[in-house]
């Protein structure tokens, strides 16, 4: 297991430090535990010129100074920002102490092995307990997919294969993936104009000039992510490179060379995007397989020993999200204030609750996420100006007028889970 020590910036000895404004609590409640899901913040696009990227198009990507898919300054800046608000939210609901530095009993940091996610952990610290030595956690080589974070196929039997391609195909549409193609088929050619595909590497080389008719394949197979061929995939790596410089403050009228005329457009190509990793990551059966390390690994943090770790922060991927929202049957939401529906940086909060008076306790899962301006901004977040925050409904655990579900119905459910 690798452990990173991750320093303060403002130095050892600076503790937590706040003061009192109004606080956002449940009066006659006490919270008593929160595990946090966390997408990896703001990162730079996969594009070069040997890249899926370089060979659609025949513009020069715009280069970044960081690696590709590696966070960017602006996304570790975000993280602090958020780690900064989280350090208040969690003193104003008494879960952590102000002015002294959590112990190993108070907060635990893990995330996937890839730099954009531990960098995340890392920021976040700086942000919520600066001074403080928090170690983050992460149990792979840099550069490895931990297994509790990689979406990966485990099945290789063809019965297993055919259930996963069927059950892709009924989330997609009616008609299947050529059913979603064809309601997508505005957004892909408006991406083809955008791009100016026809005078691509792909179209010279591979006399494959019609970016709606790439050929389209489900991919299946054992030690894969779920995967998929044809204009729904490469469509979302150029809407995801397109987001990203949206977040990183570029000007829309500069994004895409200037070839999106208005926001309308850009949130029709970034719909996507979207449809891809509902598609994929959301089927059920994709879902259950590929989310249960991360699903059991929930479940078990909030069961109850001496062991029992006040504040569990997570760092994943978008994908994470997806398959963990379709396992638990999330019902459909809306983010307000953002193009995406698992956007850069957005946590999903999952707090367990205590009633003063009768001693029942809850659940409450919220999506704590920046919107977009938020994040364009690069806004400070505190308790003047928070995160913005849905709250999220369980199919199978009902929530009363606060948004809490019953703590016994939720472990149910996930234990049923998790078998």
């Amino acid at each position: 297991m690798k452990q990173i020590l991750f320093k303060g910036i403002l130095g050892l000895t600076a503790l937590l430090s706040f003061s009192t404004y109004a606080t956002d609590t449940l009066d006659d409640y006490t919270l008593e535990q929160v595990v946090v899901f966390s997408r990896h913040g703001l990162r730079a696009p996969l594009a070069s010129p040997t890249s899926t990227l370089g060979k659609v198009t025949p513009n020069q990507w715009p280069q970044w100074d960081t690696p590709a898919s590696y966070l960017t300054i602006r996304g570790g800046v975000l993280e602090t920002y958020f780690g900064h608000y989280f350090s208040q939210w969690l003193v104003d609901n008494k879960l952590l102490n102000a002015d002294t530095c959590p112990t190993e009993k108070d907060v635990y940091i893990y995330t996937n092995s890839l730099q954009r996610t531990i960098a995340t952990g890392q920021y976040f610290a700086v942000g919520a307990f600066p001074g403080c030595i928090v170690p983050i956690i992460h149990k792979e080589k840099l550069g490895t997919m931990d297994p509790l974070f990689f979406p990966v196929i485990r099945d290789d039997s063809p019965e297993f294969k055919q259930a996963a391609i069927n059950s892709i195909n009924q989330n997609a549409d009616s008609n299947g993936i050529d059913g979603l193609n064809k309601k997508l088929n505005k957004a892909y050619r408006d991406m083809a104009n955008v791009i100016n595909y026809p005078k691509s590497k792909d179209c010279l080389n591979n006399k494959q000039c019609d970016f709606i008719a790439l050929p389209t394949q489900l991919i299946i197979e054992k030690g894969k992510e779920p995967g998929i061929t044809g204009p729904l995939r490469t469509g979302t790596s150029i809407a995801d490179a397109f987001i990203l410089q949206y977040y990183e403050g570029v000007p829309l009228a500069k994004v895409a060379w200037g070839k999106i005329k208005n926001e309308q457009q850009f949130k029709q190509l970034v719909a996507i995007k979207e449809d891809y990793n509902k598609v994929l990551f959301g089927s059920p059966v994709v879902a259950k397989h590929v989310a249960a390390n991360l699903v059991n690994y929930i479940n078990q943090a909030f069961t109850e020993n001496d062991s029992t770790i006040k504040f569990t922060f997570l760092v994943g991927h978008d994908s994470n999200v997806a398959s963990l929202f379709s396992t638990m049957q999330i019902q459909p939401y809306n983010l307000p204030n953002q193009f995406e529906t698992t956007p850069i940086g957005g946590k999903v909060v999952f707090e367990k609750w205590r009633n003063n008076s009768s001693g029942e306790k809850f659940i409450k899962i919220e999506y704590f996420y920046q919107s977009t301006d938020q994040i364009r901004n690069l806004s400070p977040l505190n308790r003047d100006n928070p995160p913005q925050k849905v709250t999220l409904n369980m199919t199978k655990c009902p929530t009363n007028a606060m948004g809490l579900c019953s703590f016994t119905t939720f472990k149910q459910v996930m234990d049923d889970i998790s078998k």
